[in-house]
């Protein structure tokens, strides 16, 4: 038999109370008179009965819910994100707010029906919301939509230009970029490509040359071949897993790294420091980008809904040097 699932009604029977008291006593609601006897009483019964309130009776005790909904694009799941989501659960938790993720590659229910079936009052995504989703996740529900507008994309530029500026500084003065193979990551590709393509003309050198790298060592080895042939000493890879592409198919030439060819990655997923030579990348600090989005969305909320524009990272890019350059 399916246990009963235990009620306020319970909790004040069990404590000789209303249940009116004891929602004053379990949400805390200030300016009530309660002996501390009460609500000794109400709390020692709730937890000898292992209550747990609704979530609907949370929402309408405190105004809103405890829901933030993560809005995942269409990309494939790599340790990167896989990471931020973790950080970001643990840094909601510690204000008493639960993530919910959302995968656009499912191609189930819409957002905004997802939004309503959890009631949640946060839609947080990875990048900026078109104005027609905005207003139906209102609708929907949700108090804070972030970002509701285009975000800068300077924190993806400046992360190319740090890979490009680090290879420059180890006097390489011909580089080459190694581009996703999946379509998804190509906006973002651009956004760091571009950074690596101004960090180049900054230090008076040609472009990087960019080539595309899939996840396969013949792949790898092509885009090697092209890179020699235009003098190409030194590769910024669009990430780690592209990075780790491209010194499979320097192995597969032959070539020592970095002597013959450096290269540096980014994100610093688990497996860089793991590679044959270990890999330089560059990367943020998630924990701490978690951390600061957390603080934006209470900020954001304890502010009736008045989001930024943009949410700031609060820490840049920075180099994790190994021995790939």
């Amino acid at each position: 038999m399916p246990v009963k699932r235990i009620t306020s009604s319970d909790v004040a029977r069990a404590a000789g109370v209303s249940r009116a008291t004891v929602s004053f006593v379990l949400n805390d609601k200030p300016g009530m008179r309660i002996t501390e006897e009460t609500r000794r009483r109400v709390l020692e019964a709730a937890r000898e009965l292992d209550y747990r309130p609704h979530a609907s009776a949370r929402s309408l005790a405190a105004g809103r819910s405890d829901v933030v909904l993560l809005a995942i694009p269409d990309l494939p799941i790599g340790a990167g994100i896989s990471r931020f989501v973790e950080e970001l659960a643990t840094a909601l938790a510690a204000y008493g707010l639960t993530l919910v993720t959302h995968l656009a590659a499912a191609h189930g229910r819409s957002l905004p029906d997802v939004c309503a079936a959890v009631d949640a009052s946060v839609v947080v995504g990875f990048s900026s919301f078109d104005q027609d989703t905005v207003q139906a996740l209102h609708r929907a529900g949700a108090d804070l939509v972030l970002p509701s507008e285009p975000e800068d994309a300077s924190p993806m530029r400046h992360l190319g230009c740090l890979q490009a500026e680090h290879l420059i500084s180890r006097g390489h003065q011909r580089l080459g970029y190694a581009l996703p193979g999946h379509p998804a990551f190509r906006q973002m590709a651009d956004e760091r490509r571009q950074g690596a393509t101004d960090a180049c003309a900054q230090a008076g050198l040609e472009p990087p040359v960019a080539l595309t790298v899939h996840l396969e060592i013949a792949s790898a080895a092509q885009a090697i071949t092209g890179w020699r042939e235009q003098a190409v000493t030194g590769v910024c890879a669009f990430n780690d897993e592209t990075a780790l592409a491209v010194l499979a198919g320097l192995h597969d030439h032959g070539l020592a790294i970095p002597t013959d060819m450096a290269v540096v990655g980014a994100d610093d997923i688990p497996t860089a420091r793991l590679a044959a030579p270990p890999l330089t990348t560059v990367c943020w600090d998630l924990h701490d980008v978690a951390r600061h989005r957390a603080a934006t969305i209470v900020t954001s909320l304890a502010g009736a809904g008045q989001a930024p524009s943009h949410i700031d990272a609060s820490t840049h890019p920075h180099v994790v040097q190994r021995s790939s350059t």
